[in-house]
């Protein structure tokens, strides 16, 4: 009977508590299934909205049509030999010879005319604050050419008045012979002649077409002393101008012209429009403009031909 009755009470304290922890236990909070993701097919059957501004997203290389986007095409393919304009101060027509750095800008392995190539740079274009409509035009060109020329360290400075000191003699190295164009003896910075011997390996490696002319990526002018710049400025009568500045990046030692070939009549250097535009178009400028970073250059964009290594 003792017994029994000691099993009862203790089911009582159970049960009783039991109740008091219930009591002060607090209820589980709901779960709001709307913040779970959805499952793939319920997200592939709802209606994606896309603000107006947003631009598409860039082809892919392998598709180069983006529908949205072949009016702008169609007025890339008008301009693109008739826009008038003055990009470096002065007068061009077409900005085919730009098409290249353009299209490495913006990402596109699209023909500068396609509506592919019209989506990248409408997506450009709203990544910095212009109007996404995907034709090329001076603001966009503008705003892209700021930061080509801020690259070069060279600009950076006689942007603040400042015209950089040559190297020490002994900081310079001569190229082999079959460096130079037609064999002229050339001087760079040796850093910047190791690192040009390293592109232009790379470069005819990978490039049968380049490695088919031993004259494509020799060098036709390299360090230049400011005395032989002055020389050459009170001359010809004609510095201080886009196609020869008074203060020289070749003073630094770092800029080398290297040739790309020239167009019918034309010297390698010739500013020129044709000419300009016919390197644009060569397998070579194109190798230098999507691997030239790799190995340390940058270009001039207005002259094909000219490169600083800016290591």
């Amino acid at each position: 009977m003792r017994r029994l009755l000691f099993i009862v009470a203790a089911l009582v304290l159970l049960v009783a508590g039991y109740l008091v922890w219930a009591a002060l236990t607090p209820a589980p909070r709901p779960v709001h299934l709307a913040a779970r993701p959805l499952p793939a097919a319920a997200t592939a059957a709802r209606p994606v909205i896309v603000a107006a501004s947003t631009p598409a997203p860039a082809p892919t290389p392998a598709n180069c049509t983006a529908p949205a986007f072949d009016q702008a095409a169609m007025a890339n393919a008008a301009s693109l030999d008739t826009l008038l304009w003055q990009p470096f101060h002065r007068d061009e027509t077409g900005w085919r010879t730009y098409a290249p750095r353009i299209a490495s800008e913006i990402g596109a392995a699209c023909p500068p005319d396609s509506s592919g190539f019209a989506a990248a740079l409408a997506a450009w274009q709203a990544g910095h604050a212009l109007p996404a409509s995907g034709r090329l035009d001076a603001p966009t060109f503008d705003k892209m050419n700021v930061g080509w020329e801020l690259a070069r360290p060279f600009v950076r400075l006689s942007r603040n008045g400042v015209c950089p000191d040559p190297p020490a003699e002994t900081a310079l190295a001569w190229a082999r012979p079959e460096e130079g164009y037609e064999r002229k003896p050339i001087q760079l910075r040796a850093d910047a002649l190791a690192a040009y011997r390293r592109l232009a390996a790379a470069a005819r490696a990978a490039s049968p077409a380049i490695a088919a002319d031993p004259r494509l990526l020799t060098i036709f002018s390299g360090y230049r002393s400011p005395e032989a710049d002055a020389a050459r400025c009170a001359r010809e009568q004609n510095c201080g101008n886009v196609t020869r500045a008074l203060c020289s990046a070749h003073r630094t030692g770092l800029a080398m012209d290297l040739y790309l070939g020239a167009a019918p009549g034309f010297p390698p250097e010739s500013s020129d429009d044709v000419n300009r535009r016919f390197q644009s178009q060569t397998p070579v400028y194109a190798w230098l403009v999507a691997h030239g970073a790799e190995y340390g250059f940058v270009n001039y964009p207005f002259e094909p031909w000219h490169w600083e290594w800016v290591g």
